[in-house]
């Protein structure tokens, strides 16, 4: 048995913590800080994700065997280089990325240099700082439109602008360089040439040289009904994907995900842990958009409930670099979730909005987001733009996503919203 300590408080985490607390491995487990709905599969702990001496005191006092980071910012701060580093941590089985193969998300402008380096597809790029901000204008004239402006570091999924014209370029360009609109994490800017094509989330578990595959996932940014308006968090997702076929992800595999693994080794990157592939196909070919250095949310609300196996085994078979020994399997039925957010998400919006009618759902799995809950039987309350994940199994996608639109429809709060057509590809 083994005691785990979750770090995050968004749906993704929710879905793990759903997954690991049923685990026969899985002793004492922790989730900091967790939110309303962890706390049915844990201990909720009131621990940021970025205190790493918090962090370190939590896994002393609960004697931790496991430490899992769910978002972004610990293991682009550092997470896995802190803990090996400490006499008092370091046996602690970290699933994660060092600090240096975290910037595979950590900058887009080392992913692509990588890429590069290895031979992996993705899309034509230039690099731009303020002191080659000129040089940017003039490229982004000379480029075919669309044209794609990312800020290099992290932006909670924010960073990225696809310009239709020139001008809006330009616009998009100068306010991450000159006005710092993305703080530090544009101070490097990576114009990209668009392609055009339809997305998709693949995932790997890696020791470092095996890998295991996860189901694949599809996301939904659009904040509107037919993909439109601004982009958030993802308001829904599906698995598996029906273009996905075994032919698409042979190419995948021999051109993407082996390639990743086998640079990260050959650099002497240490990587034990999730790594997320934000592909295109275009034209039947896939290309890498972006890496995550994590599983994706709210992909995680539709993949890990179709992974049949034990998730804490599998970690435990990553620290030993035996993923290559092990056979996963998937659920063969499709899975669907629907994000519930808040009244003027992705802008602004209220918290501490009382939240009922969970009692009503069936036949659904429950995965909180922005949910907070001050005592088990005081009332749940919205805490965050992104407020929970309705995820339910179907014969079809068709059929799964049925049943979580119904659910959603019977969680009531002021201001909820969701998007009624995930999904309206394949339906």
């Amino acid at each position: 048995m083994k005691n785990i300590l979750l770090l995050g408080s968004g749906g993704r985490e929710c879905a793990l913590a759903w997954k690991l607390s049923h685990s026969a491995l899985c002793g004492t487990f922790f989730i900091a800080p967790g939110n309303a709905g962890t706390s049915a599969y844990g201990v909720n702990l009131p621990i940021a994700v970025n205190d790493f001496e918090g962090i370190k005191n939590a896994c002393i006092e609960y004697k931790i065997d496991i430490v899992i980071p769910g978002p972004e910012d610990p293991l682009v701060a550092g997470i896995w280089d802190f803990f090996k580093k400490d006499p008092l941590l370091k046996h602690i089985i970290v699933a994660g990325p060092s600090k240096e193969g975290a910037q595979l998300e950590g900058s887009k402008a080392f992913s692509k240099k990588f890429m590069g380096r290895h031979g992996i597809p993705t899309a034509a790029y230039k690099e731009f700082t303020e002191d080659s901000f000129e040089q940017g204008i003039a490229y982004i004239k000379r480029s075919d439109m669309p044209i794609v402006i990312k800020a290099d570091g992290l932006a909670a999924g924010k960073g990225v602008v696809i310009a239709q014209t020139a001008v809006e370029a330009i616009k998009a360009f100068r306010g991450m360089i000159k006005y710092a609109e993305f703080g530090d994490s544009g101070k490097k800017v990576v114009i990209e040439q668009f392609l055009d094509g339809i997305e998709l989330s693949v995932f790997v578990l890696t020791d470092g040289t095996g890998y295991v595959l996860l189901p694949e996932a599809k996301d939904y940014k659009k904040i509107g009904v037919g993909d439109t308006g601004p982009n958030t968090g993802g308001m829904g997702a599906i698995s598996p994907v029906p273009f996905a076929d075994e032919v698409f992800m042979k190419k995948v595999t021999e051109r993407i995900i082996e390639p990743t693994i086998k640079g990260l080794c050959a650099e002497n990157i240490t990587y034990q842990g999730f790594i997320f592939f934000g592909l295109i196909k275009v034209n039947e070919e896939p290309y890498v958009i972006e890496y995550n250095c994590r599983l994706g949310d709210p992909e995680t609300e539709v993949v890990i409930p179709r992974l049949e196996n034990d998730l804490v085994e599998l970690i435990l078979k990553m620290h030993e670099r035996k993923l290559n020994e092990v056979n996963v399997s998937f659920s063969p039925r499709s899975v669907g979730a629907v994000m519930l957010v808040s009244g003027g998400y992705p802008g602004d919006y209220a918290k501490g909005k009382e939240m009922t009618g969970f009692a009503k759902v069936k036949g659904s799995l429950i995965f909180h987001a922005g949910t907070s809950q001050k005592t088990k039987d005081a009332p749940v309350l919205t805490n965050g733009g992104r407020v929970l994940a309705v995820t339910s199994f179907g014969d079809t996608i068709k059929q799964a996503l049925k049943k979580s639109f119904e659910n959603a429809a019977l969680i009531d709060y002021e201001g909820k919203y969701y998007r009624n057509d995930i999904g309206w590809e394949f339906v």
